[in-house]
This record gives C-alpha cells, sequence and structure tokens, in this order.
C-alpha cells in the first residue's frame, strides 16, 4: 500500500471534520409510515483536509500526488486524527487538490477532500458488550502504563 510521505506535516485542524455517506435507505409505505433499512455495512467516510507546507514539502507534495498516486488516482495510507487518535486510514483524493495558496512569506497551503475506505469509528463489539470501558478508557489507560508493574 502506498503511504503519504513520512517528513510532510499532519492535517491543520482548520476545517477538518468528516462526512460519512448514509448506510441507510427508506421506503415509504401506503400507511404513511416509513421502513428503514441498512443498505451496506462499509460505509465511505468523505473528509476535508488542508495540509501548510514550506517550499521542499510543497514541492515534495506535489510530485508525489503526479508521479506516486498518478495524478490522485490511487489509494494510500496515511494517518489521521479521530476520536480513536491518531490511526492510519486507506484514503484517495476525491479530485485534485485545491491550491498552493500562499500563506504568510513562504509557506503554501493546499486543501483537498480525501475518501476514506471505512467509516472510522471503534468496532468489535465494545459499544455492545463493555460500554463502560469506552467512557473508562481514560482511566484504564493511567492505570496500565502508569500504575500496574511491569
Amino acid at each position: 500500500m502506498i503511504q503519504f510521505p513520512k517528513g510532510l506535516p499532519c492535517a491543520l485542524r482548520d476545517g477538518y471534520g468528516f462526512k460519512p455517506t448514509s448506510p441507510v435507505a427508506s421506503t415509504q409505505m401506503q400507511t404513511g409510515r416509513t421502513r428503514y433499512r441498512r443498505k451496506y455495512s462499509s460505509v465511505p467516510t468523505e473528509s476535508l483536509v488542508t495540509w501548510l507546507f514550506n517550499d521542499a514539502q510543497a514541492q515534495l507534495f506535489e510530485s508525489w500526488f503526479e508521479e506516486v498516486l498518478i495524478s490522485g488516482s490511487q489509494w494510500f495510507e496515511c494517518e489521521l486524527k479521530t476520536p480513536q487518535g491518531f490511526q492510519s486510514y486507506k484514503a484517495h483524493f476525491l479530485d485534485i487538490y485545491e491550491g498552493p495558496t500562499l500563506e504568510g512569506v513562504s509557506l503554501w497551503r493546499y486543501q483537498a477532500t480525501l475518501q476514506l475506505w471505512e467509516r472510522p469509528i471503534l468496532t468489535g463489539g465494545w459499544a455492545v458488550y463493555a460500554p463502560e470501558y469506552i467512557l473508562g478508557m481514560s482511566i484504564l489507560d493511567l492505570a496500565i502504563n502508569k500504575d500496574w508493574p511491569q
């Protein structure tokens, strides 16, 4: 799998977020009620990302997009911040990026919409079998990493 270039900074927080595709289909019934069902379980998610690069980073990014991703047509792995923390996700560009736009003296702003292969959520039955562990995750993390012996 192609990797996002090491040495390039993470996406900025400005406008950063996720927009999942709805996995639900609905049918209007004759009674006036609506019937809902799941269309699929693999839910693609769009994310608007913005990067701020110096001159060398901007050159690397544009060359990587063109030559490695073949004009942005290939899937790649990149680190993104989600409620689970920083994790690697499979993504691709929906279209070419916007930019470069000069910011300050010599920084370049790029903006693009990425499509993630899967919705970035916690899976594995935690919400069904152990929701209290999800809510108390920070306490468990401290206990395991600080107070428990090696």
